[in-house]
């Protein structure tokens, strides 16, 4: 009966931990692009 219980709270907990995740690499990708961006701008700039 503990066995099927152990294993749903463990599926879970592995979905909320990739969510989260995934969260934060948005994030990340956002502030990468916005970075990209600036260099791209700086480099148009100085042709």
């Amino acid at each position: 009966m503990i066995a099927p219980l152990a294993l749903l709270a463990f599926v879970f907990r592995w979905i909320r931990f990739i969510y989260i995740n995934s969260e934060e690499q948005i994030k990340q990708n956002e502030q990468i692009i916005s970075l990209l961006s600036d260099i791209k701008n700086q480099n148009e700039e100085r042709t």
